[in-house]
C-alpha cells in the first residue's frame, strides 16, 4: 500500500484532494487576475524617464480625471487613487514633473504635495472614518517602491483589524468598492471641504 493510500485508509477511506484533479476542495479563492498587469510590471518605467511609459505622467495628460482616477489637482501636484490599492481609500500624492527623489522637488512641489496630504486625510476622515493612516514615501527600488522614476506620497487609510490573513497568507486585497465610486466620494468631498481649486497667481 503507497503512502497516500495509507493516509486515505487513516481518514476513512477518504481520496486526498490532489488525486482527483478538479474535484472542487474545502477552500474558497478570491481571484483577483486583474493584478496580473501589477504583478507583471504592465504600465512600469523601465527605466527613469518621463513619457508615455510613466503612469504618473501619462495620467494628468490624459484629459479625463474620472477614467485616470484623478481625485484633486494642484498647481504643482495632484492626489490619484492607487489602481492597487492597500487599503480602500488609497490615495498618491503627485508632482506633475517627473522626479524621482524627494530632495529634489521645487519648494513649491514639495509645498503642494505636503497641503495635497493634509487635505487627503481630512477628505478621507470625512468620507470614510478611518481609525489611523500610513503615510510616506518609498524612495528607490531599494527602498520598495513601485515606480521609483516618478516620486509619491501613500495616503493610506487603516482600520482596526483590515489586516488579515488574506494579504498575509493568499497575496489577496479585499477591497469592496469601486474605485470609480471611492474617486467621486473623495472629489465630491474635497470640494465640499476646501471648495473648488482655484490657481493661485505666482507672487
Amino acid at each position: 500500500m503507497s503512502d497516500s493510500e495509507s493516509l486515505n485508509a487513516a481518514a476513512g477511506g477518504v481520496e486526498w484532494v490532489e488525486n482527483l484533479p478538479g474535484v472542487p476542495d474545502a477552500l474558497q479563492r478570491l481571484w483577483t487576475p486583474h493584478r496580473a498587469s501589477y504583478v507583471g510590471g504592465e504600465g512600469k518605467p523601465a527605466d527613469s524617464d518621463a513619457g508615455p511609459q510613466c503612469p504618473f505622467c501619462r495620467a494628468p495628460e490624459a484629459g479625463d480625471d474620472e477614467a485616470s482616477l484623478i481625485v484633486r489637482r494642484g498647481r504643482a501636484a495632484y492626489v490619484v487613487l492607487n489602481l492597487y490599492p492597500y487599503n480602500p481609500g488609497h490615495l498618491l500624492v503627485c508632482p506633475y514633473r517627473h522626479v524621482a527623489e524627494y530632495a529634489d522637488t521645487t519648494e513649491d512641489e514639495a509645498e503642494e504635495v505636503a497641503r495635497l496630504t493634509k487635505q487627503a486625510i481630512h477628505v478621507v476622515r470625512h468620507v470614510s472614518a478611518p481609525a489611523g493612516f500610513n503615510i510616506g514615501m518609498n524612495q528607490g527600488d531599494a527602498a520598495g517602491a513601485g515606480i521609483a522614476a516618478h516620486l509619491h506620497q501613500h495616503v493610506v487609510p487603516r482600520w482596526l483589524g483590515d489586516t488579515n490573513f488574506l494579504p498575509i497568507i493568499g497575496r489577496t486585497k479585499a477591497v469592496p468598492q469601486l474605485l470609480s465610486d471611492t474617486r467621486s466620494l473623495f472629489a465630491d468631498a474635497w470640494v465640499e471641504l476646501f471648495g473648488p481649486y482655484q490657481e493661485v497667481p505666482n507672487a
